[in-house]
């Protein structure tokens, strides 16, 4: 929280992620300021513990995929949560048809058919849940969702089409108008900092 309002919070991921992964472009340095600040913006709230443990491109177990943003804790119950986050800057989406979880947007300097937000955040949580010991052995329940931070649904948009209905029930995304709902959806679970978290090592 800090560092984003000191506005270096892109150069201290690039720091721990030039260490540990190697090199990365001008780009996702640029979108890691612009998306951090809005993650700033959802968990600026005295709902969410102050200590939570969070990750940042956290990369998954035996894959080269990363996820933006893991935000860790417990309920009241005691029981151990993990928010899993994936971050978005697009603008709009459009329908294909025939093909299963994918839309088409406008990224790297053209227009792609991409997996949709949802189903990619609900992919990495099968992943974690499946190949990393600690999740499973502390019992970590494992949330995901993204956060398409400059996207304005109107009407009957494409990115919540139906046949995206049941993704979306399993990874809830919300969008530029929605950061209070995701506060709240964050807040629902971690309540207070988890013990364990050695899930980010």
């Amino acid at each position: 929280m800090k560092y984003v309002e000191k506005g270096i919070i892109s150069n201290i991921v690039y720091d721990a992620f030039r260490k540990k992964l190697g090199e990365v472009s001008i780009s996702e340095q640029l979108s890691w300021r612009n998306s951090l600040r809005h993650m700033y913006n959802v968990l600026n709230t005295p709902t969410i513990p102050d200590d939570s443990g969070i990750a940042i491109e956290y990369r998954l177990p035996y894959t080269s995929k990363r996820v933006d943003f893991i935000i860790s804790g417990k309920n009241t119950d005691n029981s151990e949560h993990a928010m899993i986050v994936e971050l978005k800057q697009w603008q709009e989406a459009k329908t294909v048809k025939g093909k299963n979880s994918i839309v088409k947007t406008y990224v790297g300097n053209a227009e792609r058919e991409v997996t949709h937000p949802s189903y990619q955040a609900w992919s990495y949580s099968k992943t974690l849940q499946e190949y990393n010991k600690i999740v499973q052995e502390e019992n970590i329940t494992l949330h995901p969702c993204a956060f398409l931070h400059n996207y304005l649904i109107v009407g009957k948009d494409p990115i919540i089409d139906e046949e995206f209905f049941e993704i979306i029930r399993e990874a809830p995304i919300f969008t530029q108008a929605d950061a209070k709902k995701l506060r709240s959806f964050i807040a629902k679970y971690i309540k207070r900092v988890m013990i364990i978290l050695l899930f980010f090592a």
